[in-house]
C-alpha cells in the first residue's frame, strides 16, 4: 500500500512539481506504507545538558533514536511549514511529514527555521518512503529547504540555518557526516530530491564542516 505527499514523484526520477497537474501542480512524495512506523517509548536525553540546542525551540522534550538526517527540498518556490502540512494533510496524513522546514523568503523569512509538530513530540517522520524496515522514516530527521533546486540554488541565510541546524542534530544524537544525506541518496529512492544544487552542498560543504566540528569535539 502506498500515499503520494508532498515533494518527489515515484514514478519520475526527479522532483519537479510541474509534472503534476492532476494534483494542481503539487509536488508529492511516496511513502511506503507496508510496514507500521516503530513508536518507541520517550526516556529521558542521555545528552541533555551537553549539547544545548543553539535556538531553544530545536530544543527536543524527550529522546528518541535517531540515526540519520535526511535533506530535502520542496520543489516549488514558494511555501512554508503551514502549507505544506496543509498540503499532508488534504492527502490523509497526520500533518506535516518533516521535522524541519527552512524558509527562503518567499513564503516565511529567509533561513527562518520552521519547527514542526513531529520534532515537538519527537514523533517518526513521513518524509522518505520504501526504504528496508522504513528505516529513514522510523530514524531518520527530516529537513526541508523551500525551493526548486534542481534549477536554483539555496539562499545564503538558508545554507546557513542548514548548517547550524545540522551541526547541532548530529552532536546531540551522535549522527556521523555520512549519514547526513539528500532524499536521493537513500535505499530504494527514484527522485533527485534534494535538487542537483543542494545535493551537492550537502555531499560536499555541509559534511566537511561537519566532520571538522565533530573531529574537534572528540579531540578535547
Amino acid at each position: 500500500m502506498s500515499l503520494l505527499l508532498l515533494g518527489c514523484v515515484l514514478a519520475v526520477p526527479r522532483c519537479d512539481s510541474r509534472q503534476n497537474a492532476e494534483l494542481d501542480g503539487l509536488a508529492i512524495h511516496n511513502l511506503d506504507l507496508s510496514r507500521d512506523a516503530v513508536a518507541f517509548p520517550l526516556s529521558a536525553d542521555p545528552r541533555r545538558g551537553r549539547v544545548v540546542a543553539p535556538d531553544g525551540r530545536w530544543e527536543p522534550v524527550a529522546y528518541r533514536p535517531w540515526r540519520h538526517i535526511v535533506i530535502h527540498h520542496s520543489a516549488g518556490r514558494a511555501g512554508n511549514a503551514a502549507l505544506f502540512d496543509k498540503w499532508h494533510r488534504a492527502r490523509g496524513w497526520d500533518g506535516l511529514g518533516y521535522h524541519f522546514v527552512i524558509d527562503n523568503g518567499d513564503g516565511g523569512p529567509d533561513g527562518y527555521v520552521e519547527v514542526g509538530q513531529r520534532w515537538g513530540v519527537q514523533k517518526w517522520g513521513s518524509h522518505t518512503g520504501n526504504t528496508p524496515d522504513n528505516e529513514y522514516n522510523n530514524f531518520g530527521i527530516g529537513i526541508c529547504l523551500v525551493g526548486d533546486f534542481t534549477v536554483d540554488e539555496p539562499t545564503p541565510s538558508q545554507l546557513a540555518s542548514l548548517r547550524k541546524l545540522v551541526a547541532f542534530l548530529a552532536e546531540r544524537y551522535d549522527i556521523g557526516p555520512g549519514h547526513v544525506i539528500g532524499h536521493r541518496d537513500a535505499p530504494n529512492a527514484i527522485t533527485t530530491c534534494p535538487g542537483d544544487t543542494l545535493w551537492r552542498y550537502v555531499h560536499g560543504p555541509l559534511r566537511g564542516e561537519l566532520a571538522r566540528k565533530l573531529a574537534g569535539r572528540n579531540a578535547k
